[in-house]
């Protein structure tokens, strides 16, 4: 799999979400490359890492343990945002004791209803029925399915111009189907007992009350933190808040 390595110190891998790459934790990888050796990674079937027909988190969490074995790192850190949380809870369990600490923004170890990206795989796959020539064309297209412009611009960052002309790095058919895996959650029975650290955007619906009780059955020793006033990308819209809690939480304990 793809990856980036800065900085030295203590090792934390870095682990973006659906749709994203590994430039996505840029700002934090820069805040914890300071004190850490930060890995920032490109799942499968997304940035410039390989492309698989399967999808699953096990599968995910054997990649980035595959990495981890490639470099010769008997333990680290995780942090992950979104389904890249869903990996890093994943493989926390699966290789408990290569994982030292976990860092899961805004989402919890569970199912998610299988509606929330219509929408955008709407976009995604009208872009892919007609050559685009350009990413302000693609934008255009996209505009047709997906309303707000920062959803739009977060996607067009995957948008690139290779041999064969303009198109998404991510892998779509892929990706669409495998959303019920990405949307559902493998394993609601087995534990990660290390210290652990969840961070809700305030005002995203992606961790609700009723998911507390999940996550510590599943995380028993782990700690909350809210971020007020913002959603689902609380680490790009209030980043030095987000920073800060992290690098505390890796460097201390939380």
């Amino acid at each position: 799999m793809n990856f980036k390595e800065q900085g030295q110190g203590p090792a934390v891998v870095l682990i973006h979400g659906l749709f994203g790459s590994l430039d996505n934790l840029g700002l934090l990888a820069r805040a914890l490359g300071e004190q850490c050796r930060v890995i920032s990674v490109d799942l499968r079937n997304h940035g410039t890492s390989f492309h698989s027909d399967e999808m699953s988190y096990p599968q995910q969490a054997d990649d980035v343990l595959a990495l981890l074995d490639a470099l010769a790192l008997d333990q680290v850190s995780l942090v992950g945002h979104s389904m890249g949380g869903k990996v890093a809870m994943q493989l926390a369990k699966q290789a408990p004791t290569r994982i030292g600490k976990l860092v899961v923004a805004d989402i919890a170890p569970v199912a998610y209803p299988h509606a929330r990206h219509q929408n955008v795989f709407a976009g995604l796959n009208a872009t892919l029925r007609q050559p685009m020539q350009s990413r302000s064309e693609a934008e255009a297209l996209l505009a047709q399915y997906v309303e707000i412009p920062g959803v739009r611009q977060f996607l067009l960052k995957s948008f690139a111009k290779g041999e064969s002309g303009w198109g998404w790095r991510f892998n779509v058919p892929a990706l669409e189907r495998n959303y019920a895996n990405i949307m559902g959650w493998p394993d609601d029975q087995t534990r990660f007992e290390g210290p652990a650290l969840f961070i809700k955007g305030g005002d995203s619906d992606y961790m609700q009350p009723p998911h507390t009780e999940t996550v510590m059955a599943q995380f028993p020793a782990a700690k909350a933190r809210v971020i007020a006033g913002t959603g689902h990308w609380l680490h790009a819209e209030k980043p030095v808040l987000f920073n800060k809690l992290v690098v505390d939480f890796l460097s201390t304990g939380g």
